[in-house]
């Protein structure tokens, strides 16, 4: 069997953490979204928001962790390996906030191929701001917009994964999997 690399996409506070947490507890091998861990570390060096402030140096420290994280994950024993977020992430927030970037971003996007894709849509009732998320809703609807257009860029198909309890979703996307 070949390994399965899954990425789970959407804008903020669109439930990936969860279910990512969901598939570990259920024994699967997931990588975490590292914006956060980046984010952390500019902030304990006193840069508040590093994305703001050098969107570009942001999303290249990005860039080197998902290209890492894909790296890592080739070589888990697990068949599949489940990811927060994946390289082209870094491109369509470089589009959404209208920055340009070095052509090795485009060229990571093409040598690191996922397997399947699973989009979580924008989701009012459960979105939440907190201290590494500026983004409004609104901000995360066009994100989610930018997200769509730079995974079906790359030729992705994308599957929905509905607005359901967490449990359901988990179930969706191994009942899509498996199928």
């Amino acid at each position: 069997m070949n390994k399965e690399i899954v990425v789970l996409i959407g804008g903020p506070s669109s439930g990936k953490t969860t279910l990512i947490e969901a598939l570990k507890e259920k024994g699967h091998t997931c990588y975490p979204e590292i914006s956060r861990e980046v984010i952390k570390e500019a902030q304990e060096q006193g840069i508040e928001q590093l994305f703001l402030e050098n969107p570009l140096l942001f999303s290249e420290l990005l860039l080197e962790g998902r290209k890492k994280q894909f790296l890592s994950a080739q070589n888990e024993a697990a068949p599949i390996v489940f990811l927060d977020r994946g390289i082209p992430d870094v491109l369509a927030y470089m589009n959404y906030i209208g920055d340009a970037y070095p052509a090795f971003f485009d060229q990571a996007c093409k040598d690191h191929v996922y397997t399947t894709i699973f989009v979580l849509p924008p989701w009012k009732e459960i979105y939440i701001s907190d201290a590494e998320r500026y983004e409004n809703y609104e901000q995360a609807v066009l994100i989610h917009e930018h997200l769509m257009e730079t995974y079906e860029k790359y030729g992705y198909s994308i599957v929905d994964v509905p607005k359901d309890t967490v449990e359901n979703r988990v179930d969706f996307i191994l009942n899509q999997l498996a199928k």
